[in-house]
């Protein structure tokens, strides 16, 4: 479909909007509105224009994620990747602010590592080849 012209946000459902919001702060998201709605939602937003919709209404008290880490293999979407430019000065300001890398990875040029947010959540951050300095 030639009509989509890009993500508009990820949804995350997570279980304390206070902890989440801390916790992207450290990433550089900035707090927009919530809760609204009926589920409800809280909105924050990077300057790069990557929007996140917490979604507030999470019963589970499970300490993990179900889709990355028990044996079976379930559907649905595993991680998000936000694109970077400078791979050492991120992986600085992610320790300084305490949050721990969870893997490391190079492939043909690409560096990428992960971490989780409090709710188990992966994100990756990707440095494409072309982009290696």
């Amino acid at each position: 479909m030639k009509e989509i012209t890009r993500i508009n946000h990820i949804g995350l459902r997570v279980k304390d909007l206070r902890t989440s919001r801390q916790f992207y702060e450290k990433l550089g998201f900035k707090f927009i509105v919530g809760p609204v709605g009926p589920e409800p939602v809280a909105i924050m937003e990077h300057p790069s224009g990557v929007n996140i919709n917490f979604i507030l209404n999470s019963t589970d008290e499970t300490p993990s994620n179900v889709l990355m880490d028990i044996p079976d293999k379930h559907t649905g979407y595993t991680h998000i990747a936000l694109e970077i430019t400078n791979t050492n000065a991120v992986e600085e300001q992610l320790l300084s602010h305490g949050i721990a890398i969870t893997e490391k990875v190079e492939f043909e040029g690409a560096k990428f590592f992960f971490i989780r947010d409090p709710d188990e959540n992966v994100i990756e951050f990707h440095k494409p080849a072309q982009q290696l300095c």
